[in-house]
């Protein structure tokens, strides 16, 4: 059996090694290495893809939900809601820009943002809400979008974890995720489902007004050379990293559709085991792209079993051991910790399993081999 790992990208590399090496070989031969040919290339490749009308690229995932905060205008003491169960770049980028983060509760299934909650948390000052479509499953859209259309509020979308992901409304139609909501932001991390050999990130919007705001900031505020019309940042996507980026993308379904097949294998193996809770999805399977396969382990046992595979050559994540309210970053006096139930347990019970294009059976077997003996024996 070969070396389990929790991501291979050495052995996705290889399938597409040589696509990869001609492409960076081609910027390396233009040196057009900062908006090149080959971003523009890719900018125009995703929108397709995502049925979305502006791809703006940018370094990377934080910076892309920075700026789509900055682009929509919102003010400092401006509140923010988002999820307490996520990484920190979420909130972070709230905080930096002095706006008020206001975490709420999950859900116990999906692990995304619960509307409930978001409902609850509304105030005067409330502006926007992020939700994130966490571990590759997309979030309630059709609950969020109307919440947001009923309060005034902009929806920024967090797809860093999800892209590929489709959402399907109640009224029938489907549309990928980050292509709903009033902006949304991705991460290119190497360990993405799309993720590149280095550090990027992109902003997807409809709104063109907005995304011509976008296209400034990413630029130190210049649309034209030495003119500096809005504040801005430096954070665009280098052209080396959109050549393997442009490489990927029309290989994104079928690494999806290999991670839903493994997925599949492990909910099978260990939806029988007592303790164990499999990921859960709502309706079609193509709505979880499976960034991350997170169970829940009860009864105190996750750590046990954490130990347990560590001793037996297995990876694995405890994405996330620490609510965002607790952290010492983003404590504050206004959260209380009944309003928090979910995540606090979900902290607990938590445990990520490799996940990765290269998974193949005799790895899963004995993965989910390993986890039944601990829990069974």
């Amino acid at each position: 059996m070969k070396n389990i790992q929790m991501v291979d990208l050495k052995g996705q590399y290889e399938k597409i090694k040589d696509t990869v090496n001609n492409s960076i070989l081609e910027v390396l031969d233009t040196t057009a290495f900062i908006n090149g040919p080959e971003v523009h290339a890719f900018q125009k490749e995703l929108e397709t893809y995502l049925d979305v009308k502006h791809v703006i690229p940018c370094a990377n995932g934080t910076d892309a939900l920075q700026i789509a905060m900055m682009g929509l205008g919102l003010k400092p003491g401006d509140e923010v809601i988002t999820a307490d169960f996520t990484f920190a770049a979420t909130v972070e980028v709230i905080a930096l820009l002095q706006l008020t983060p206001v975490l709420v509760d999950v859900e116990p299934d999906t692990f995304n943002i619960d509307p409930e909650a978001i409902k609850k948390a509304i105030t005067p000052n409330t502006k926007a809400i992020v939700p994130v479509h966490l571990f590759g499953q997309a979030a309630n859209m059709d609950a969020i979008m109307e919440i947001a259309r009923e309060h005034d509020l902009y929806v920024i979308e967090d797809n860093a974890q999800a892209i590929g992901s489709n959402y399907h409304f109640k009224d029938g139609t489907t549309q990928k995720t980050g292509a709903i909501g009033h902006a949304a932001s991705t991460s290119f991390f190497p360990s993405k489902n799309l993720g590149c050999y280095g550090d990027g990130g992109a902003i997807f919007t409809n709104d063109d007004d907005l995304a011509h705001t976008i296209k400034g900031i990413v630029n130190h505020g210049m649309y034209e050379r030495y003119h500096h019309d809005v504040v801005g940042v430096n954070s665009r996507l280098d052209s080396l990293q959109a050549a393997v980026l442009r490489a990927k993308l029309p290989q994104l379904d079928g690494y999806n559709k290999a991670r839903q097949e493994a997925a599949q294998k492990y909910s099978r193996a260990l939806k029988g085991v007592e303790g164990i809770t499999v990921p859960y999805t709502e309706g079609a399977d193509d709505t979880h792209v499976y960034h991350q396969y997170t169970i829940k382990v009860a009864n105190g046992k996750r750590d046990g079993l954490a130990k347990h595979l560590a001793e037996k050559g297995i990876p694995h994540g405890i994405y996330y051991p620490i609510p965002l309210h607790s952290q010492k970053a983003y404590k504050d006096e206004r959260y209380n910790e009944a309003d928090f139930p979910v995540t606090n347990r979900l902290v607990e019970e938590v445990i990520s399993l490799p996940m990765h294009t290269e998974l193949d059976d005799e790895q899963i077997s004995y993965i989910t081999n390993t986890i039944t003996d601990f829990l069974t024996k």
